[in-house]
């Protein structure tokens, strides 16, 4: 399969303002890229709107030429992961157990809004079961190989494993994912992409099926932090701006001594100390910190913490049919 170059959201956006490419290119490159029989496509997506995405690509371009483009996402494909509401289809959270369930009735409000913005939806994105690991496995629909290492079949961090992967391959321009306890920021980081979570609550979880209500947030993946931002805003449901420049000379940022950089392998340091030294060169002043409370946190964690009780209370309805459920999960 050859490598696609994974392109920013804001150079994208240039490219059809200036009429160098259309939606309709776009979408049907994202399109071949999921189809390669030698690609990761069946894998990543649960399901693909083909000819949906074609359709409503085709309208981006009529609008953009009547001088219509509501956001700079407009005529861009997303991936959706499989636990947001889709009008029509049935989210199945990366499980067998709710296939059978009705269908939406409405978008999840974080689909509408990016509907809204004008994006492409090309597709639901492929999970970890019930976005319970960071691993990104899944045994119902497939696992997606991480894109950097493909003939090993590394893992693509989960549980935002197929939002990641069709980021990082170039079947989505980015991806809307969610964010418990780190999956989107992992597979982000694991498939060499941007991935944020941001504050709780800050993007509506209406239509969303549940992990943890005290931890669980709407979060984008995509190729750069700053396109991360442009999405973000959307989600939000704020006017996108380009951000401001970051002004480095005398920012004092804290780096934690104990517990958060402790047993880290001699790769992950290596590149969190080259990335200091770089803020560190344009002026920033790096701070390091004793917190005790992170060590306090993580004892306090040792026997599951918040997520396990609060999703039991959503599954517990399954725990009769465990059979059907990942062992990873359980």
């Amino acid at each position: 399969m050859a490598e696609t170059p994974v392109r920013p959201i804001a150079a994208l956006a240039q490219e059809l303002a200036e009429g160098k490419t259309t939606s309709r290119r776009l979408v049907e490159a994202a399109l071949a890229r999921i189809a390669d029989a030698g690609g990761e496509g069946g894998r990543v997506f649960t399901k693909v709107h083909a000819q949906g995405a074609l359709v409503a690509a085709d309208a981006s371009d009529r609008l953009r030429k009547e001088g219509v483009v509501p956001s700079p996402l407009a005529g861009l494909p997303v991936s959706i992961k499989d636990l947001f509401d889709i009008a029509g289809e049935v989210t199945t959270a990366g499980s067998k157990i709710l296939r059978d369930s009705p269908p939406a009735s409405a978008d999840a409000v974080a689909v509408a809004r990016l509907r809204a913005a004008g994006a492409v939806v090309i597709g639901r994105s492929n999970m970890t079961e019930f976005a319970f690991s960071a691993i990104g496995i899944n045994p119902h629909y497939g696992t997606p190989a991480n894109p950097y290492d493909r003939g090993k079949r590394r893992i693509p961090g989960g549980s935002s494993s197929g939002a990641a992967v069709s980021v990082a391959d170039g079947m989505a321009a980015f991806a809307l994912g969610t964010d418990t306890g780190g999956s989107v920021r992992i597979p982000a980081a694991l498939c060499g992409i941007a991935g944020f979570k941001p504050t709780r609550r800050r993007v509506p979880l209406a239509g969303a099926f549940p992990l943890s209500t005290t931890l669980d947030s709407v979060g984008p993946l995509a190729p750069t932090a700053a396109c991360c931002a442009t999405v973000f805003q959307v989600l939000a449901g704020e006017p996108p701006c380009p951000l401001p420049a970051a002004e480095f000379p005398g920012l004092r940022l804290g780096v934690p001594k104990n517990h958060m950089l402790e047993d880290l392998d001699i790769e992950v340091a290596e590149a969190f100390d080259a990335a200091m030294q770089r803020l560190s060169r344009r002026g920033a002043v790096i701070v390091p910190l004793a917190v005790p409370e992170f060590d306090e946190a993580a004892k306090a964690n040792s026997g599951g913490g918040i997520s396990p009780p609060e999703a039991y209370a959503v599954h517990r309805r399954w725990i009769d049919r465990e059979q059907e459920i990942d062992p990873r999960v359980l």
